[in-house]
């Protein structure tokens, strides 16, 4: 039967570009589900300050009138502008193991990007880097994480059958948390400490403003962050809406975040429980009892695995010791919730220096992803 690409017009074509991968994976133990709900404010403007800058238009994929595959195309104002480029980008893509579906959702957004002045198209990527990003390229069997994508083994076989190139690899890193700091870390965190003034606070710290050092903190991501593949700074609409969403959740003991003799921010560090087992059993949604295991991950139970979400250093202050800092004031929390494993977001193969503080650790590189790229106009 003929594939039929369908922009999301209506509350049908909706309901099937949320619901789809749960339809497809609900039998799959690795698979960790979005929250439905972020998926759907994902597309609202009040939700998701990015909008402000990028046009999103998401599809789904009908055969026989069944929905079999989804992708959003993104055209990032901001970010072709800072890259001096012209992609278009394609994000949360699903589809069923035949290529014409493949095929199609990637054409789609192709045309539309043409249609829009672009000359490449390039993916999984999200509006800023703080969405997810990379399609697994490996290590299908390991279960992935609620800031990760997660797909089968065919999927890149379809990308490279359809001619698709690597653009960049990130990978994750994976350790065992030791029952003492390292002696590396901790006697350069006390040289840190004494010697360059810098100290550890957390925002639930007598006398410390969360609010404040979060958005100072955001502020300092996007300095990190700036030389990063295809990075598009958060703007103020959209720190706001980072912390009205997820400062709440946070156990605030488990975000250092560090200060200089100013008491400005000059390092940080999210990290929080995993989340993925909660989410399974929620299923993506939040009702009727979806919440209650997401609070009992959260706050009561937690899981074997801690993720670190966000790890980053003014670029002034990097290669300083900032970075021991975090681990000799970590360590020894993750011992005291009893967490067994932490495991990094994906971080660039060739970012040597981010890569190499993991050293002291053992570290196990895991779950390589890749972003996909292709010229979508003659040469």
């Amino acid at each position: 039967m003929k594939v039929e690409v369908r922009k999301v017009t209506c509350r049908r074509n909706m309901d099937d570009f949320v619901r789809l991968p749960r339809m497809m994976y609900h039998d799959v133990p690795q698979f960790v589900p979005d929250l439905e709900r972020d998926v759907v404010d994902f597309f609202c403007r009040k939700n998701n300050p990015g909008l402000e800058f990028s046009d999103v238009q998401h599809f789904v994929a009908y055969r026989n009138d069944v929905p079999v595959g989804r992708i959003v195309g993104i055209v990032n104002r901001k970010a072709n502008e800072r890259w001096q480029q012209r992609v278009v980008r394609f994000s949360l893509i699903e589809f069923v193991d035949d290529l014409d579906v493949s095929r199609a959702l990637l054409e789609t957004v192709a045309q539309w990007g043409r249609e829009m002045g672009m000359d490449t198209i390039q993916g999984p990527m999200g509006i800023t880097d703080f969405d997810k990003e990379g399609m697994l390229i490996d290590d299908f069997h390991l279960t992935g994480t609620m800031n990760t994508i997660w797909n089968p083994d065919y999927y890149p076989r379809h990308m490279e059958a359809l001619g698709f190139q690597k653009a960049v690899d990130w990978v994750q890193v994976r350790i065992q948390i030791p029952q003492e700091t390292p002696l590396r870390y901790s006697r350069t965190a006390q040289y840190v400490r004494e010697q360059v003034g810098l100290r550890v606070v957390k925002m639930g710290d007598a006398g410390i403003d969360s609010r404040h050092y979060a958005r100072q903190a955001l502020q300092m991501f996007n300095e990190a962050y700036a030389p990063i593949f295809g990075f598009s700074a958060l703007s103020e609409a959209q720190i706001e809406a980072f912390l009205d969403r997820y400062l709440p959740l946070v156990d605030k003991q488990m975000v250092p975040i560090v200060l200089n003799k100013q008491n400005e921010v000059v390092g940080a560090a999210v990290t929080i429980g995993s989340l993925s087992e909660a989410l399974q059993k929620a299923g993506g949604r939040l009702l009727p009892t979806g919440w209650y295991h997401l609070l009992k991950a959260l706050k009561w139970k937690h899981e074997d695995t801690v993720e670190m979400l966000l790890v980053g250093v003014r670029p002034d202050y990097q290669g300083m010791g900032v970075n021991a800092l975090f681990f000799d004031d970590l360590i020894p929390i993750y011992n005291k919730y009893g967490f067994k494993w932490a495991e990094t977001g994906p971080q660039l193969e060739d970012n040597v220096r981010e890569l190499s503080q993991w050293k002291p650790l053992k570290p196990e590189y895991v779950k390589r992803r890749r972003c996909y790229k292709k010229l979508i106009i003659d040469n």
